[in-house]
């Protein structure tokens, strides 16, 4: 995690703490140069010019990582990550506690050293640039704020080289944008947790950095403000068009607010790419199990789209790349893709051979957990050899037909079935 300036320090102690990491900007209204005039005039470039360059600077990632490792003794944290950020693009960095997302921020923020690798910022090497200079937002979990300073003095912490009144437009713009305009004579005590969290955003976005990093900003909120603020969040960086990274261990708020997420596990990342595609098409078991809920079977291929487990033989769909006829595999299928339905065979429960199934299999209801919209049946495949979970929506009022014991059929469709890895 950040090591963020506390509360409990005085107001001296957190703005020597907080130096480092105080976010130059690009010259805003009001703002002068050191001999104290207006920034000097920069001649623009024709029409033509202007889009080919706009052209490339959409095509070309604002940030590059490349080789980053970074290590703790024998202990390897960050083993060789590449990784580019897109112009405008929000990233989430997702994983579980201790898989390298935060010490990654670290690097990218500037507060981390004794990495190895190199960071390029629209083609400078930033590599060395202490915090400061790189021009980046930052907003902790903790929030950070001033205890003895207003709202207002909060965000304009950091706004530099302007004069009082632009300060004072450019602080009530960025609170106007959060909706905390009426609290700006508040001091943070005063306010909710998700109203100190706003407080931190705009303070992060007041001198418009070249990138915005949200260290788990949502981790500390209950559930009902963190899902509205994570909507304010996501409505900002688009209506800003500002790139951003944040670091989550929470699998919804990466797949509701990201463009891209990047799934990282012991230091390494295991896949990134749209949110739909790393739910709907897991690369690893890892993937499939850590975003969302999914069964997993290994069985033996038969065939190139065919995987015995069990006593069954279940099809799946033909595969991006041609399989061997020969190998052990693992296969999923997410719970609200399994079908439930009455059985309509006879009621064995095991049978000693092989079941022409059709994807289709006797189970035996087990367990039933409501959980609201929907309820999840826990369902025993003795054919398969395990247990499948189901999930189902919730009858109106709530009463399920079938209660444990039940003898039914599940189906795996072939299209929902992915395969997951495979073991040689």
């Amino acid at each position: 995690m950040f090591q963020p300036p506390q509360p409990g320090r005085s107001a001296g102690e957190t703005a020597t703490h907080l130096a480092d990491l105080r976010v130059t900007s690009a010259p805003l209204p009001g703002a002068r140069d050191e001999a104290g005039g207006s920034p000097a005039e920069v001649a623009k470039p024709g029409p033509a010019i202007a889009a080919e360059q706009r052209a490339r600077e959409a095509a070309a990632p604002l940030l590059s990582l490349r080789g980053v490792t970074r290590k703790y003794g024998t202990q390897t944290v960050l083993d060789s990550v590449d990784l580019d950020i897109g112009p405008q693009e929000f990233v989430c960095l997702l994983g579980p506690s201790g898989c390298g997302k935060t010490t990654l921020l670290r690097i990218v923020c500037g507060i981390e050293s004794g990495f190895g690798g190199n960071l390029h910022m629209a083609g400078q090497d930033i590599t060395s640039w202490p915090a400061a200079q790189r021009r980046f937002g930052v907003v902790f979990q903790s929030y950070a704020l001033f205890p003895n300073l207003t709202v207002l003095d909060n965000v304009a912490y950091g706004l530099r080289g302007m004069d009082s009144s632009h300060r004072r437009a450019r602080c009530m713009e960025m609170l106007d944008l959060v909706g905390l305009a009426a609290h700006a004579q508040k001091y943070p005590a005063q306010l909710s947790g998700g109203q100190q969290q706003r407080v931190a955003l705009a303070r992060a976005l007041a001198p418009q950095p070249r990138l915005l990093l949200l260290d788990e900003p949502l981790s500390a909120l209950d559930a009902q403000v963190r899902i509205g603020l994570r909507q304010e969040i996501r409505r900002l960086q688009q209506q800003l068009r500002i790139p951003t990274v944040m670091v989550t261990h929470d699998q919804e708020e990466a797949l509701t607010m990201a463009d891209r997420v990047v799934l990282m596990e012991r230091g390494r990342i295991v896949q990134q790419c749209a949110p739909i595609d790393l739910y709907a098409r897991p690369a690893s078991e890892f993937a499939a199990r850590f975003v969302g809920r999914m069964n997993v079977f290994t069985g033996q291929l038969n065939g190139a789209a065919q995987v015995f487990v069990g006593q069954v033989d279940l099809r799946i769909a033909p595969h991006a790349h041609p399989l061997d006829s020969r190998g052990s595999v693992s296969i999923g299928i997410r719970p609200e893709l399994v079908r439930v339905r009455e059985r309509e065979w006879p009621r064995e429960r095991a049978p000693g051979v092989r079941v022409p199934s059709a994807n289709t299999v006797p189970v035996e209801l087990v367990d039933i957990t409501f959980c609201g919209a929907h309820t999840m049946l826990q369902l025993n495949a003795p054919t398969l050899g395990t247990h499948i979970e189901a999930e189902v929506p919730t009858p109106l009022g709530g009463d399920l037909r079938w209660r444990r014991g039940a003898l039914l059929a599940a189906t795996l469709p072939e299209a929902a079935l992915t395969l997951l890895e495979r073991h040689g």
